[in-house]
């Protein structure tokens, strides 16, 4: 396995990954009782697209445990930030070192809306709010069938929009002659 090289251009561009996915998470999300619709995902799909699944679920980690501090919302649970740390891993084992297309982009969401959102959150839920998981996921399940091609569009989109351009940028200049 090859070791990835830090560079300070990576480490600053993860921290600001990691500081907007918090406003996308925590101001930019619409909560409706146990159901939240966020944009904190788009971020960490960049790290993952760009550095890989580690980097992306470290970034995605320290954003979820750097939300919960600063805007805190009842009572912190680890195990959201266990999902938040599994997001970021399977965006980067679908989307690293592999050209972003819908079906990739479909994969990676459907993967993280069912497995992670759906599955793990809900279980994760029914210890907070003491509501069986049956109920919860039924009301659950809707979203997140829903958020699955949303999510593979934006994906798709930000990679088409702007990392086609950060990755082609990061090309050595050529000495001027």
């Amino acid at each position: 396995m090859k070791k990835t090289k830090f560079t300070t251009e990576m480490l600053v561009f993860t921290g600001f990954m990691i500081a907007l996915a918090v406003v996308l998470s925590k101001l930019v999300s619409i909560n409706i009782s146990f159901l939240r619709i966020g944009f904190g995902f788009l971020p960490i799909a960049v790290l993952a697209i760009l550095y890989g699944p580690y980097v992306a679920a470290i970034g995605y980690g320290i954003a979820d445990l750097l939300g919960a501090w600063l805007f805190p919302t009842g009572t912190f649970f680890p195990g959201f930030t266990v999902s938040a740390v599994l997001t970021g891993l399977i965006f980067g084992w679908v989307l690293y070192k592999k050209e972003v297309t819908f079906v990739r982009a479909l994969i990676a969401s459907a993967l993280v809306c069912l497995i992670v959102n759906l599955l793990l959150n809900t279980w994760w839920l029914t210890f907070i709010i003491g509501k069986g998981f049956n109920v919860l996921i039924a009301s659950r399940a809707i979203k997140e069938i829903v958020a699955i091609p949303i999510m593979a569009l934006l994906i798709v989109a930000i990679d088409k929009a702007v990392l086609k351009r950060i990755k082609g940028s990061s090309q050595p200049v050529p000495a001027s002659e």
